[in-house]
């Protein structure tokens, strides 16, 4: 494996990658501090859009990681941006959590709790009723633009066990109306765009690491930059044998990078 000193930045997954729930996956942390010690640059990139990004700094801080904003971009944060830079004057309705919300008001996006929006934003709620469903049909049997933070069908537990994510919510929608979202999050490569853009490094120094084929190493060969895919997460080695989709490297667990 190429040495991780000759990579310019770490694009690191988190739910599977980093942890779970609450519990740091073994080597992630002393993975961590490798890169700090010699000053390698890294941000966590999440597809978890149900939290803002305060909880993710309290939760890594908790779990002893460093981390401060300069090392976070999660599907909120880029739902905002993208929203700001190209929507700034519509009105919004969100499938989503509150903290959610309070990531996109952090963007100055313009929330509505009716049809009378411009824009349906789906995201991964696990507040979610069927109202909200109700309205987000109403609004796609219309002409507003349907955007998500992710298509993630599920959300990563313990011991193989797992939640509907934003995918599997916007599959709801799609059926009910044919309508189907542009993804902001993972595998767009807005995210690394975006990083790119602020760190300074060429796509040969970027290297994303992650537990998921079709958003984590899709998104890396879609902003063509390296991937490294780890098997602690949703992917397992008959998955990858099965898939068109392929890492530059593939390994255990994040320890192996150490």
């Amino acid at each position: 494996m190429r040495k991780y000193s000759r990579f310019g930045l770490y694009l690191l997954d988190m739910d599977g990658t980093i942890y779970f729930e609450n519990s740091l996956i073994p080597g992630a942390y002393e993975f961590i501090n490798k890169l700090k010690e010699e000053n390698i640059p890294y941000v966590f990139i999440s597809n978890n859009s149900s939290v803002s990004k305060s909880t993710y700094l309290e939760k890594l801080a908790n779990l002893g990681i460093p981390c401060s904003e300069d090392n976070l971009f999660s599907s909120a944060m880029a739902m905002g941006l993208y929203l700001k830079e190209n929507y700034l004057d519509k009105k919004v309705f969100v499938v989503g959590t509150k903290l959610f919300k309070d990531e996109l008001l952090n963007y100055g996006i313009n929330l509505v709790d009716d049809e009378s929006a411009d824009i349906l934003v789906v995201g991964y709620d696990r507040e979610l009723t069927y109202e909200k469903l109700e309205v987000a049909c109403r609004l796609l049997d219309g002409d507003v633009i349907f955007l998500a933070t992710n298509p993630d069908l599920v959300y990563p537990l313990k011991n193989k066990r797992y939640l509907p994510d934003c995918g599997s919510i916007c599959n709801m929608l799609t059926v009910a109306t044919g309508k189907s979202p542009k993804y902001i999050g993972k595998p767009n490569p807005f995210m690394i765009d975006y990083l790119k853009k602020k760190f300074g490094v060429r796509n040969e120094d970027v290297v994303v690491v992650g537990d998921r084929l079709y958003t984590d190493i899709q998104l890396a060969i879609n902003a063509n930059v390296n991937s490294i895919l780890v098997l602690t997460g949703e992917a397992t080695k008959e998955m990858l044998e099965e898939s068109k989709v392929k890492p530059n490297y593939v390994v255990d667990s994040i320890k192996d990078l150490i």
